[in-house]
């Protein structure tokens, strides 16, 4: 069994920043794939940013060169930092993992194995 438990989530505004984390307990040594994802209300879940078993990373474009996900292996968290945060990026954010590749080709995914609560984001204007 796997529990994610994400924080850091608040409200700030247009331009602001905000770090995100995701404690992981439980059996995770074969989590090989970490995800962010979120939610805005009236709007399809998608992801934001996703880590892949060989350390890589990737980010559709909406939040490219603005959000960074990363991971303390030692700490079993999962971070994503956000930079220059926009009204737009209000919604309910998710840490999410697998032991399988949650990220297809491009920007398309598929729902993990692992999901947390959320923890919500507000970005004013």
């Amino acid at each position: 069994q796997v529990q994610l438990v994400e924080s850091g989530g608040g409200s700030v505004q247009a331009g602001g920043s905000l770090r995100l984390s995701c404690i992981a307990s439980g059996y995770t040594n074969n989590l090989y794939y970490w995800a962010w994802l979120r939610q805005a209300p009236g709007k399809e879940r998608e992801g934001v940013a996703f880590l892949e078993s060989d350390g890589s990373t990737y980010y559709p474009e909406a939040v490219e060169g603005r959000f960074a996900i990363s991971k303390d292996n030692a700490k079993t968290t999962l971070y994503l930092q956000m930079n220059n945060l926009k009204p737009e990026d209000t919604a309910i954010y998710y840490c999410a993992a697998d032991n399988h590749p949650i990220r297809g080709r491009g920007d398309y995914w598929r729902s993990p194995s692992y999901w947390g609560q959320g923890t919500q984001v507000n970005v004013s204007s």
